[in-house]
């Protein structure tokens, strides 16, 4: 083993290692939300889960925009068998050592096949850099997408660009290196992509050539393990958390509301004549037993957190909400964006007397919600701001009493009345006199 090798060895340990201990952080931030019980109806979940992130078929909705995401995401998958031989390579000083061990048909197709999709990346990250910043589409520069967010997206299309440009590059000075019958490159692979720049680089000497390929091979694994763990703080988190976020996204009929456990546990508490109402309630619900709804992102269920996280800031959820559309505050993106910033800075201790609601969340933005679920319907990886956006409403109201008047109104109506009109019960059907 050289030098060369022992300095890949001690970086692949310490970017792996750093993004393990990273990636506990965020699940340890996760597990700061309540419990709730998602563990029914395992095979729904599974076909959920398989159907729309892996088969990314709520995607389809807007088929170009799906069908380049499409190509970064087969790209970025098969890709990986790539990388596996280069982290073989590294660590082992080996070149190209897939093709000592498979059919030489099978690895050229494969190497082909790795051209192939590394360019249809290329292309497709620079439509979407088009599509961002020169057409400007209008949900990818609203209020909530500041500086960081923008330029988080721009980074991430802008590396791929430069990774997979290094890729064919690296092929390109390999398969020179490869006619040239220089020790250690063998001569393996077919390079449908890059041989079209061979041309370029031809009237290169050996240790150019060289120079060119190591260069890019250290950039292209050193970018990839950038990469990995910059996804740690970038909307691109999706990729790992999309699959635990179908998985345990609620399947029941959108429309259908749960019950608080802490609620129902006081009514059975009124209506049990054996029942001390003196007794100090159970905590069956979370770890505040009087807690009603939520004010901070530690209030949330973990499932709600884990789908913060999981964000990708597409702006689809806001670019069909009828509140947001029509010019009132609300955003389900930022209600997303909003949470997974707020338990972050609940995870390192920084909570400096602010709150979820309030602070970031305001009452304006959660009233103007009409509850008609489009946020959820749109969302591609079945993401659920409306359950967010009803427990910080059931804290105002359970905890604070600081629903609108229209609202307060007709509370006191049903108190009183037992309906939410302004008459009693027994004035119901006067108005078949008239």
């Amino acid at each position: 083993m050289q030098i060369e090798n022992i300095i890949f060895t001690i970086v692949f340990i310490i970017a792996v290692g750093y993004f393990i201990r990273n990636l506990k952080k965020i699940i340890s931030n996760i597990k700061l939300g309540s419990d709730i019980n998602r563990s029914d109806n395992k095979g729904l979940r599974f076909k959920n889960m398989f159907r729309v992130a892996l088969g990314q078929s709520k995607m389809f909705d807007r088929p170009i925009a799906a069908f380049l995401h499409l190509l970064i995401y087969v790209g970025f998958v098969i890709i990986n068998i790539e990388v596996i031989e280069i982290i073989i390579d590294g660590v082992f000083g080996t070149h190209r050592f897939l093709a000592h061990i498979i059919n030489p048909s099978l690895y050229s197709f494969l190497i082909a096949s790795f051209e192939i999709l590394a360019f249809l990346v290329l292309f497709s990250c620079v439509i979407f850099l088009i599509r961002r910043n020169i057409l400007k589409i209008k949900r990818f520069w609203s209020k909530e997408m500041t500086k960081w967010p923008k330029t988080d997206a721009n980074l991430i299309l802008i590396f791929e660009i430069l990774l997979m440009s290094a890729f064919i590059l690296m092929n390109t000075s390999d398969q020179i290196l490869q006619s040239r019958n220089i020790d250690h490159y063998i001569v393996s692979g077919s390079f449908p992509i890059s041989s079209l720049f061979v041309p370029f680089l031809d009237f290169l000497d050996v240790s150019s050539l060289i120079f060119i390929e190591r260069f890019t091979w250290w950039f292209h694994i050193l970018g990839i393990l950038a990469f990995l763990n910059y996804v740690l703080i970038s909307k691109h988190l999706h990729i790992f958390f999309a699959f635990p976020s179908t998985y345990y996204a609620n399947i029941s009929n959108l429309g259908k509301f749960d019950n608080l456990k802490s609620v129902t546990n006081e009514v059975k508490l009124m209506l049990d004549p054996n029942a001390d109402p003196f007794a100090a309630p159970q905590n069956t619900d979370s770890s505040n037993p009087t807690l009603f709804g939520a004010k901070d992102a530690s209030d949330l269920n973990w499932v709600q957190l884990l789908n913060a996280y999981s964000c990708t800031e597409c702006g689809r959820c806001s670019s069909v909400c009828p509140a947001n559309q029509t010019g009132k505050l609300l955003s389900p993106r930022k209600v997303m964006m909003d949470t997974r910033d707020r338990i972050e800075e609940i995870g390192k201790n920084k909570n400096e007397n602010k709150y979820l609601l309030g602070n970031y969340i305001t009452k304006e933005e959660l009233w103007a919600c009409t509850t008609c679920n489009a946020c959820t319907d749109a969302c591609p990886i079945n993401l659920d701001p409306l359950s967010i956006i009803i427990d910080l409403r059931r804290y105002l109201v359970m905890e604070e009493s600081a629903a609108p008047s229209e609202l307060n109104n007709m509370f006191s109506n049903v108190e009183n009345n037992g309906a939410p009109w302004q008459f009693p019960a027994a004035d119901r059907l006067k108005w078949t006199e008239e």
